[in-house]
């Protein structure tokens, strides 16, 4: 798939909680060309190296793309403090993005934190056939439940300290769903103990699981090798790059 490089307008910007803010660029290279679970990696004025943010939501009739950014560091609090009209140096698409089946097809998304924008256009792709389970420390952390509403999803929430949504995590209450629903494929995109756990399930049921893996990005192409992670494909164990073989690997190839 083709990515292209380029300095591209921010036409709106968002705080949807605390350090955590919402960019819609107007790239329509990238948005032409992107899927769901795709990356694209950010130059940061003053540092060397890029930062990798997933595509949150993809636009293609107007030619944007939706970045949902934490402030983890120095590099993303000096991206936090871009603002609308200014322009955003990109490259993407890049990656592999999520499976996506007929939208007639169910489908389950679990995320947590940060892990969750990245799983917005997957699920928006099944509508009413679509659910959501999504995890936070607390209430003022929550974010994205309208949009998830929005596409028709069936949204359930998680706060590890009950402030709201269920008091509890992302993997008890998947657990409790695969009770009495088994949908066609399970996406999963958060912490590695919540990665291994979801997996598990989706392996104890059979279902089709995908994760979309974290990784610290050096060149977001695969020339180098900072970002490998431990794969068995065929039977053979070696090593992928999280950010040209992923950041999505079907669950059943990825060494947790």
């Amino acid at each position: 798939m083709a990515y292209t490089q380029s300095l591209y307008p921010i036409l709106r910007k968002q705080n949807l909680a605390r350090g955590i803010y919402d960019y819609t660029v107007h790239c329509p290279e990238i948005a032409s060309e992107a899927v769901p679970g795709q990356f694209v990696h950010i130059r940061v004025p003053g540092f060397q190296l890029r930062r990798p943010i997933s595509i949150c939501g993809i636009n293609r009739q107007v030619g944007t793309i939706r970045l949902v950014m934490e402030i983890r560091g120095a590099g993303t609090e000096v991206l936090s403090r871009l603002n609308e009209g200014e322009l955003i140096d990109l490259i993407g698409p890049l990656g592999h993005g999520f499976t996506l089946l007929s939208p007639h097809k169910k489908a389950v998304a679990g995320g947590g934190g940060i892990g969750v924008p990245p799983l917005l256009g997957a699920i928006a792709h099944y509508g009413e056939n679509g659910t959501v389970i999504t995890g936070f420390r607390s209430a003022s952390a929550v974010i994205l439940q309208d949009d998830f509403k929005a596409a028709g999803a069936r949204a359930i929430l998680c706060t590890d300290d009950g402030t709201m949504g269920e008091h509890g995590f992302v993997t008890g209450a998947l657990q409790k769903l695969l009770e009495t629903e088994t949908p066609d494929i399970i996406y999963a995109c958060g912490p590695m103990p919540m990665l291994k756990a979801v997996a598990a399930m989706a392996a104890e049921k059979g279902i089709e699981c995908e994760i979309s893996l974290e990784e610290r990005m050096a060149c977001g192409v695969g020339a180098c090798l900072g970002c490998a992670c431990r794969t068995i494909k065929n039977g053979v164990e070696g090593f992928s790059h999280v950010c040209k073989d992923g950041p999505v690997f079907n669950s059943k190839e990825v060494v947790l």
